[in-house]
């Protein structure tokens, strides 16, 4: 049995409910799939306790629908899960859960995308026939953790922050957090309050700003170059936090939002991290050579000894997977080949949403115009 249907959307985040909302108010019909049991499960499942969005709510709203006027600036998780839900009410949005796509090509014959899905549930196989493809499934589909010698030995408790929930657990424990942006900072606070004893490594030079520099950044980048803003946001970090490098911590030498716009790498947002590193509550170390039992060698051949490890390095994408020809749209990593803002559009009706790294705010520019080019494109072809 084969279903057809305007538009396939596989992943049902924050990118592919925008991109279904989009096409409710053109009326474009779709099918939107996800292979988990709920919608924005990162969200749901793997997020820790006290995550808030980094950046003021102005930035994170999705297309057609704004926050609760009494939301707080930096919506919490759990308020920014209800807002979704909400969301799906709003739009009228049904995913079916519990549906990975095993595979995905354009059939020149038929000029459609011919996907074949698996129900994980009855094991049942599901044919999907598009005329369009969104790919929607996320940069972060799966867990990064890198290849180091004699990790896989070591005694004690290795974990990604996906897993990661509360530092309650760790307290008086000797944990070693690896990676040095938003998550891993905040991840190093968090264990650090519940009275963990810490150590983060720091390898590549990284901004540190506050919550209202970053927001005051995003808002003046409207009116001014941004090189700028850039040059005042660095003066103004200083001004705040002083000289990080005798702690281990040195800044980039391209400005903030010019490296998040050419790379993708986002400012750290410190939430007292910091404060914490400068009093010597947690301890920057450089990159990893080895781990020899509970002994993790550092870079220099410092050496400590840790009961945790927790490996805040980021996903990768696993849409080449099961997308067999959309190599004219995605890397070999499963990311855009074009920079932004043209890495959205592919050939053939294929689209990808929620893959320019440039947060809620870069999910709903993509869902407004994959949304915008698929009613052009039909239009187009009716006349």
């Amino acid at each position: 049995m084969e279903e057809e249907t305007v538009v396939l959307i596989v992943g049902a985040g924050p990118a592919g409910l925008a991109t279904a909302a989009c096409l409710t108010q053109f009326s474009i019909p779709y099918v939107i799939v996800e292979r988990e049991d709920c919608s924005a499960s990162l969200w749901r499942n793997r997020a820790y306790d006290r995550l808030k969005l980094h950046l003021a709510k102005e930035f994170c709203e999705l297309p057609h629908m704004s926050y609760p006027k009494d939301a707080p600036t930096y919506i919490p998780k759990d308020q920014f899960v209800k807002y979704l839900d909400n969301y799906i009410d709003c739009f009228n949005i049904q995913p079916r859960y519990h549906t990975a796509i095993e595979s995905c090509m354009y059939d020149e014959g038929r000029k459609c995308w011919a996907a074949m899905a698996c129900d994980k549930v009855t094991s049942m196989v599901v044919k999907y026939k598009a005329r369009f493809l969104v790919v929607a499934s996320g940069e972060n589909s799966a867990e990064n953790i890198p290849m180091i010698p004699g990790l896989n030995y070591f005694p004690g408790e290795v974990i990604h922050s996906s897993r990661y929930k509360s530092g309650s657990i760790y307290s008086r424990k000797n944990v070693l957090v690896v990676g040095c942006g938003n998550s891993g900072m905040e991840i190093a606070y968090d264990l650090a309050a519940h009275g963990a004893n810490i150590s983060i490594v720091v390898r590549s030079p990284v901004h540190v700003v506050t919550k209202k520099l970053i927001r005051l950044g995003m808002t003046l980048v409207q009116y001014l170059p941004v090189n700028v803003v850039d040059c005042l946001l660095v003066r103004m970090s200083n001004f705040v936090f002083g000289d990080l490098s005798r702690h281990g911590i040195v800044r980039p030498k391209i400005g903030p939002l010019l490296l998040k716009s050419n790379t993708g790498r986002s400012a750290v947002i410190d939430v007292g991290t910091v404060g914490l590193i400068k009093r010597g509550m947690i301890k920057v170390v450089g990159g990893i050579s080895k781990v020899k039992g509970n002994i993790v060698e550092f870079e220099g051949r410092d050496e400590r000894a840790f009961d945790a490890i927790i490996f805040a390095t980021g996903y990768r994408s696993t849409t080449n997977n099961w997308l067999k020809n959309g190599e004219n749209m995605l890397n070999d990593d499963g990311m855009p080949k074009k920079r932004f803002p043209n890495h959205w559009k592919g050939a053939n009706g294929l689209y990808c949403a929620g893959l320019a790294k440039r947060g809620l705010a870069g999910i709903a520019m993509d869902a407004k115009n994959i949304a915008n080019d698929i009613l052009s494109t039909i239009d187009a072809t009716s006349r």
